[in-house]
């Protein structure tokens, strides 16, 4: 349920909200908005006594939360949560469309600052790279772990650039959060509970991918978990869904962007790399998620595609990027939104 405080209240009237949703065993989660404050309740509500909540000073009304997502659906909070990304604080969810762009994976210092400059250049506000590599073969290419983390940060000391890279496993949470500063949670791990729950203590923000046969609510409820866990700042990320077509990667599903903006606040950016396998596909999905309402896009960009140690027939290059950065801007502009 939900405690809807009434415009005015006070920071000891809130806390006195908290303190008796908190006597009847229920975990509390404040919002405040631009005009009031509400707390978001928890928890097994059978034995609270809801008139007490509902009469206590400057309480406004009780409300039910009737999405099995309680902290990430609209019914708690109508406004698109910001969430603010490295060094110059880009807000995912903002006015501005924010695309991140970068290799698959971290092959050398030299490509992730060549890739860095270019991707600076243009407009983009993130650097992604994977420094650790889920690979479906275990003789494919694993990244190059720690020496790519450090890579990455010098990337971002250079350029400004926030990094965007995966967490695999729960060991790795503590040593990624060091140096990322975005922590995604690939396809193979959106329902990794365990490793969803410690990103509720990294301290920083979490992109989370869909799972390749995961439905929006599942989706949700995997986000619900980050939250819930202490991490209110999680970004979705639509990367395409396994079906019987073959002639993509992965089906790119865009009429889930207006479906997400209408369940969660939280914000949304599609990933046409893998949504499609084929970079020629890449631009043209780009230009209709924006017009779908994305808040971002993240893209696979090498300088060498036909080289790259994983992923390059999705990798657009950096000239293409050039040429797709202006069209975005003016598509982004045309629904009122800029990029």
């Amino acid at each position: 349920m939900i405690v809807v405080m009434k415009p005015g209240a006070s920071a000891d009237q809130v806390q006195h909200v908290i303190d008796l949703v908190r006597e009847y065993g229920l975990k509390d989660h404040v919002i405040r908005g631009t005009d009031r404050t509400v707390v978001a309740c928890i928890g097994d509500k059978r034995m609270v006594d809801k008139g007490a909540i509902e009469n206590a000073p400057m309480v406004e009304r009780i409300v039910p939360i009737l999405a099995p997502y309680k902290m990430a659906s609209t019914e708690v909070k109508k406004t698109k949560t910001q969430i603010e990304i490295g060094p110059e604080r880009f807000p995912i969810g903002g006015p501005r469309v924010g695309v991140i762009a970068g290799p698959c994976a971290v092959e050398s210092e030299e490509q992730i600052l060549r890739i860095a400059d270019a991707v600076k250049s243009v407009g983009a506000v993130a650097l992604r790279g994977g420094a650790y590599k889920p690979r479906t073969s275990p003789y494919a290419f694993q990244g190059l772990r720690e020496d790519g983390l450090k890579i990455l940060a010098k990337a971002r000391e250079r350029t400004g650039l926030a990094v965007v890279t995966e967490v695999i496993g729960l060991e790795h949470v503590e040593r990624v959060a060091e140096y990322a500063d975005v922590l995604q949670i690939g396809a193979r791990n959106m329902q990794h509970y365990p490793l969803l729950e410690a990103m509720g203590s990294a301290g920083k923000p979490v992109l989370l991918k869909r799972g390749m046969s995961a439905t929006i609510d599942e989706w949700l409820l995997a986000a619900e978990y980050i939250i819930n866990a202490g991490n209110p700042d999680v970004i979705l990320c639509e990367r395409g869904i396994r079906t019987y077509e073959d002639h993509v990667r992965n089906t790119l599903p865009l009429a889930s962007v207006p479906a997400l903006n209408s369940m969660t606040h939280l914000p949304v950016i599609v990933d046409p790399s893998h949504g499609t396998g084929h970079a020629y596909m890449v631009p043209p999905m780009c230009r209709a998620a924006i017009a779908a309402g994305a808040d971002g896009l993240i893209l696979e960009c090498h300088n060498d595609p036909e080289h790259a140690m994983s992923d390059g027939a999705q990798s657009i290059t950096p000239a293409a990027l050039a040429d797709l950065m202006p069209v975005l801007r003016r598509i982004a502009q045309a629904i009122g939104r800029d990029a």
